[in-house]
């Protein structure tokens, strides 16, 4: 996977914030309040699947791998016809290295969300980590 060590891109215009409870259970009901908001944002229903996609794998790898609390922030930005949706999820721990997973058996969540966003990446910062994804739209 290849993941930038960027700054993150200033907030959108519209912005919602959904703890995540550490229980397995977490990522269809955070999953479900995010389709809800996506469903507001009447994004093509192509565009809402992939960023669907890219937040049930980025809360799953919070939930098996994050040391809680962990946050999903998820905020939109307009720029003439192109919508960016940025998926955020942050939790105290260190960034784990690539390295340190077993391809064969974890790691093609990851590659998905990779494959799905325009930019993703991971930014550690003092309090732990932000692995974050943009999708487009356009």
């Amino acid at each position: 996977m290849i993941t930038a060590q960027l700054d993150a891109a200033p907030h959108g215009e519209v912005e919602h914030v959904f703890p995540l409870p550490h229980v397995p259970d977490a990522v269809s009901a955070v999953r479900r309040r995010v389709r809800a908001v996506l469903t507001d944002w009447r994004l093509a229903a192509e565009v809402a699947d992939d960023v669907l996609l890219v937040v049930s794998e980025l809360l799953t790898n919070a939930i098996v791998h994050a040391v809680p609390p962990a946050t999903l922030t998820l905020s939109r930005n307009q720029l003439d016809r192109d919508t960016a949706v940025r998926v955020e999820v942050t939790d105290n721990g260190p960034a784990a290295p690539a390295s340190a997973v077993d391809p064969d058996e974890h790691g093609r969540g990851l590659a998905i969300v990779t494959a799905l966003s325009a930019r993703c990446g991971v930014r550690v910062h003092p309090g732990g980590t932000c692995r974050w994804a943009e999708v487009q739209s356009g």
